[in-house]
């Protein structure tokens, strides 16, 4: 047996298999081991009788790897992101031209979603596209509103909560509606 597992490299098989050299007891006790995990119903002696008359399927054995608890970085809560102002923009910055070029690209946008639709196209899937449509950058006008302050006011959607759009008016002034 250890004819046929022990036959050493020459140093041209050594370097093509990238192998480094080996004290004859450390090689046999790795190999001993290996053959113990590979063919763990066998005994000793009928290993190596296998091993002198044929080649060997080994048995696939693994050891079992614990999972590691992945921490999940949470975002932030919605409190954490009101203390930190995270949405409010800063009074120098609510300028109405500062959002004429997100208007610009919002009907390039709306442009290229109705150029996927065809003029035979059924008036249902034309709604369904545009009320799944983003209108961020979009130029509003409210129309109907329970404050009667707030209808007539046309602006730029800014921002867009459950309850609540912010639009920029061409006074330069953020309403929240």
């Amino acid at each position: 047996m250890k004819s046929v597992i022990y036959r050493a490299f020459s140093q041209k098989e050594a370097k093509e298999y990238d192998v480094q050299h080996q004290e004859a007891s450390q090689a046999e006790a790795f190999v001993r081991a290996f053959l113990k995990r590979s063919m763990p119903h066998m005994s000793q002696q009928a290993c190596e009788d296998q091993l002198q008359r044929k080649a060997v399927v080994l048995e696939y054995f693994t050891r079992r790897k614990r999972k590691e608890k992945k921490k999940k970085s949470k975002g932030l809560s919605a409190r954490q992101r009101r203390d930190l102002r995270l949405f409010d923009i800063k009074p120098e910055q609510q300028r109405y031209s500062l959002f004429l070029p997100l208007h610009e690209l919002w009907k390039q946008y709306i442009r290229d979603l109705c150029n996927g639709l065809k003029p035979d196209t059924q008036p249902q899937m034309i709604q369904a596209k545009l009320l799944k449509a983003d209108l961020h950058g979009a130029i509003i006008s409210v129309t109907k509103s329970k404050c009667p302050s707030y209808v007539g006011v046309t602006g730029i959607l800014l921002q867009e909560t459950k309850h609540v759009f912010k639009i920029i008016t061409k006074e330069d002034r953020l309403k929240g509606m």
